[in-house]
């Protein structure tokens, strides 16, 4: 059974994308195509932030996007090694709190220690979050996209927890989209599942995908990587069959695992 993921591929340095791997032990063949491009910006404004923690009470990321803004930054040598030499020692003296494991785990490649991976979502980080700040501490910086929710903004504000926002990415469709859901759909046929990655994707590949799947567009099973991205389906008009209990590679195998073996249940009934 083929299933498609509308997502960018893992690094090529980091070895096979997980979650066609997870499929895969599932029976699934997976396929990846890339829904988004990122134009980074403000990185200046980005590391002067970052070079005064003392003015910050930690760090918010909810986006592995941020994390690559800080990495572009820490590419030039001289902010290489003021991170390495007392800034990355300073903001390890205060919180990283992150959204998900993909984030944690860039985090970690910066040299800090993550808080909050367990969350998965931006409502339940915010929790989190106010579970351990003090109204009206020192802010806390919050590199993010210039499509962010103001969902974690909105909560921590009512909690009087101070959070700068600072837009570092721009998020436009990728320039081979279209070309490449056609072939897809030309050469490997109607998948049995697709899964959006994120409200961007829909918003980008869903017309594509109507037109390419006609009437066999009810045939297919829809899953979301987490509840935001289930929310923007439903908003447009999609029955999510699946939503993933946490953004990782297993949860979503099992999750669509368990979305088509009911249908099969149903047709063979």
């Amino acid at each position: 059974m083929k299933v498609l993921l509308l997502k960018d591929p893992k690094d090529k340095d980091s070895g096979p994308d997980p979650y066609i791997k997870e499929l895969g032990l599932y029976g699934f063949e997976a396929t990846l195509i890339p829904v988004l491009s990122f134009e980074f910006i403000s990185l200046e404004s980005l590391f002067e932030k970052l070079s005064h923690p003392e003015c910050y009470g930690g760090l918010v990321f909810t986006s592995p996007r941020a994390l690559e803004a800080i990495k572009i930054c820490l590419k030039e040598n001289s902010k290489s090694e003021a991170w390495s030499k007392s800034l990355k020692q300073r903001w390890n003296t205060k919180p990283a709190y992150v959204v998900g494991k993909a984030t944690a785990s860039l985090v970690e490649e910066i040299g800090l220690a993550p808080q909050g991976e367990k969350s998965g979502s931006a409502e339940k980080l915010a929790e989190f979050i106010c579970s351990r700040e003090k109204p009206n501490s020192s802010s806390l910086l919050f590199p993010c996209g210039a499509l962010k929710r103001e969902v974690l903004p909105t909560v921590l504000k009512e909690k009087g927890i101070p959070l700068e926002s600072l837009t570092v990415y721009r998020t436009t469709q990728h320039s081979d989209l279209q070309e490449s859901l056609s072939s897809y759909f030309s050469q490997q046929g109607i998948p049995a599942s697709i899964v959006f990655f994120s409200p961007s994707g829909v918003k980008f590949c869903l017309q594509h995908i109507q037109k390419l799947s006609g009437d066999f567009i009810n045939r297919m099973k829809f899953a979301a990587i987490g509840p935001t991205t289930a929310e923007a389906m439903e908003a447009a008009g999609i029955a999510v069959s699946c939503t993933a209990e946490n953004p990782t590679p297993q949860d979503l195998a099992s999750g669509i695992q368990r979305a088509l073996h009911q249908q099969n249940c149903c047709s063979s009934e």
